[in-house]
């Protein structure tokens, strides 16, 4: 399993924000240009966050984004499914064995496991 560079790259991208001061407001540019990401990659990405409530802007001169929540009450649970979507490592509902296949209890534990790591950890945790 792997995950994108659009998780990975959105995930940066919202640290960056985190770790901005308190309230303010940074350029797409300014984010693009820190973390080395495409700036038309990014505004993807920014918009996802957006819509899913993540972060929000302020338009005009002046104008950025910041965190829509507390750095604390975002995870990177939040991100990586706003990115990619549900979290599941192998859709055994594709399966025609998916009623009686023996390897479906693994495929759930790393499941479990792989959302309760990325659910545990907080932007906040990542600034410190």
């Amino acid at each position: 399993m792997k995950i994108s560079k659009k998780a990975q790259y959105g995930l940066r991208a919202m640290v960056y924000l985190a770790r901005a001061a308190k309230g303010k407001v940074s350029s797409l540019r300014e984010v693009s240009k820190a973390e080395g990401i495409s700036f038309d990659f990014l505004e993807k990405i920014i918009g996802k966050m957006e819509k899913a409530g993540l972060v929000k802007s302020k338009k005009g001169a002046g104008g950025g984004y910041f965190l829509a929540k507390p750095a604390k009450k975002i995870t990177a649970g939040d991100i990586v499914e706003t990115l990619e979507g549900k979290i599941v490592p192998v859709s055994c509902a594709l399966c025609y064995k998916s009623k009686k296949c023996i390897s479906k209890n693994v495929w759930d534990k790393v499941k479990e496991a792989l959302a309760s790591t990325l659910y545990s950890i907080t932007l906040a945790d990542l600034v410190k």
